[in-house]
C-alpha cells in the first residue's frame, strides 16, 4: 500500500493514529497524530520524534517480531498533562517485507488515569485519617487496662481524649457515608420546589447558638422576596450549615460574619438569572494559592488547625456535590481587605425575580 493510501486510511481512525515503517520512518499521521507529533515528524525516523523510553522500546519490540504490544504516552500543552494508552500493532499490506507497517493509535485515558489516582488518594487518605485516633485510643487503652488500671488520676485525663478521637472517627465515617450518598445523588436532579429563604432562615437560627457562644457577630442580609427553586432542603442545609460553621471557627478572628442574599437577571457565573448567597468572613483569609484546592477531599489549609476544631477534610468536597447537584457554582475568594467569601450560586427563572 503506497503512503497516500495509508494516509487516506488514517484519516478514518477516530483516534490520534501514526504508521511506521519497516524502515523506522513515520510514514503517515492523521489529523490527531500531527497534532501529538508535530507536522515535521513525517518521514523522519520515529526516535527522533517520540522520545519516551517505554513507547520507544515497546515501537522497537513490535518492529522486531510483529507482536501486538501497549504503552503509555505523556503529552503535555499549556502544561496540562494528557495521558494516553498507546495501542502498537504489526500490519501486513502486502507481499513484500517492506509493506509491512506499524500502526500506532493513541486512545486519550487522562479520566480513568485521574479516577485512578484519586482513589489510591482518597484510599491513602481514609487510612491515615482513621490510624492516627485509633493509634492513640489503642495506647490508651492498653496504658488504662495495664499500669495505671487503678490510677484515677490517669483515667480522668485519658478518658477525654479517647472519647474526643473516637467522636472524631465517627465523624469521619459519617461525612464518608454522606459523601458517598451527594456523589450518588449528584445526577439526579431535584424535583421538588423549596423556598429558599426558609432554608436560609431555619439554618441561620440553628446555628446562632455557636456564633454567640464564639462571640462572633451573624449578621443577615437576605432578600425580602420569597424565592423559590428546585432544590433539596436537606442538602442544602447542609451546604449552608458548612459554610456559615466554617466562617464561624476559622473565621473568628473577625468576630464577624456576614450571611448575604442577592438576586440577579444574569449572574455571570450562571450566565442566567441565578440567586447567589455569599457568606462572608473578615478573619486571617486564606492565601489565594489554597483557594483552587479547598474543595479536594482531605485538602487543608491548616491540617493541625482543622483538626483541633472537628474538621475532617470532606466538607467543602460534600458541598461542592450538592451544589453540582443543584446545576449551581461555587465561588470563593479573597474578601477585601481581608477574610474570605463563599459564594453559592443557583439557577433561578426570571418569573422569581
Amino acid at each position: 500500500m503506497q503512503p497516500d493510501a495509508i494516509q487516506t486510511f488514517l484519516r478514518a481512525v477516530p483516534m490520534p493514529a501514526v504508521a511506521i515503517g519497516t524502515d523506522e520512518r513515520i510514514v503517515a499521521m492523521n489529523d490527531g497524530g500531527v497534532v501529538l507529533l508535530g507536522q515535521k515528524a513525517l518521514h523522519r525516523n520515529y526516535i527522533t520524534m517520540v522520545r519516551q523510553p517505554s513507547i520507544l522500546e515497546t515501537i522497537e519490540a513490535t518492529l522486531a517480531d510483529g507482536k501486538d504490544r501497549h504503552a503509555k504516552f505523556q503529552y503535555i500543552s499549556d502544561n496540562i498533562e494528557t495521558v494516553f494508552d498507546v495501542s502498537c500493532r504489526s500490519a501486513e499490506l502486502g507481499p513484500k517485507p517492506e509493506d509491512t507497517i506499524v500502526l500506532l493509535c493513541f486512545s486519550d485515558v487522562t479520566d480513568i488515569e485521574n479516577a485512578g489516582q484519586m482513589r489510591r488518594d482518597f484510599v491513602a487518605n481514609v487510612s491515615h485519617e482513621l490510624r492516627t485516633p485509633l493509634t492513640a485510643m489503642i495506647g490508651f487503652i492498653e496504658t488504662l487496662t495495664g499500669p495505671a488500671a487503678e490510677d484515677g488520676k490517669a483515667r480522668k485525663r485519658f478518658l477525654p481524649i479517647m472519647l474526643a478521637e473516637a467522636l472524631r472517627m465517627n465523624r469521619l465515617v459519617g461525612d464518608l457515608l454522606s459523601l458517598g450518598r451527594v456523589e450518588v445523588d449528584e445526577r439526579v436532579k431535584p424535583k421538588d420546589r423549596i423556598c429558599l429563604n426558609d432554608v436560609l432562615h431555619s439554618t441561620i437560627e440553628a446555628i446562632k447558638p455557636l456564633a454567640d457562644k464564639g462571640g462572633v457577630v451573624l449578621e443577615c442580609e437576605l432578600s425580602s422576596k420569597q424565592v423559590k427553586i428546585k432544590g433539596d432542603s436537606d442538602q442544602l442545609h447542609q451546604v449552608f450549615t458548612n459554610l456559615i460553621e466554617n466562617a464561624l471557627k476559622y473565621g473568628d478572628a473577625g468576630k464577624r460574619v456576614t450571611v448575604r442574599m442577592t438576586l440577579s437577571k444574569r449572574d455571570s457565573a450562571l450566565r442566567g438569572p441565578a440567586c447567589r448567597v455569599e457568606v462572608i468572613d473578615y478573619g486571617v483569609g486564606i492565601e489565594p494559592r489554597h483557594l483552587p484546592r479547598l474543595t479536594e477531599r482531605f485538602y487543608r489549609v491548616d491540617d493541625h488547625r482543622s483538626r483541633e476544631l472537628g474538621g475532617t477534610g470532606l466538607g467543602l468536597a460534600i458541598v461542592k456535590h450538592i451544589i453540582n447537584r443543584h446545576r449551581g457554582r461555587m465561588r470563593i475568594y479573597k474578601t477585601e481587605p481581608q477574610g474570605t467569601t463563599f459564594a453559592v450560586v443557583l439557577p433561578i427563572t426570571l418569573a422569581d425575580l
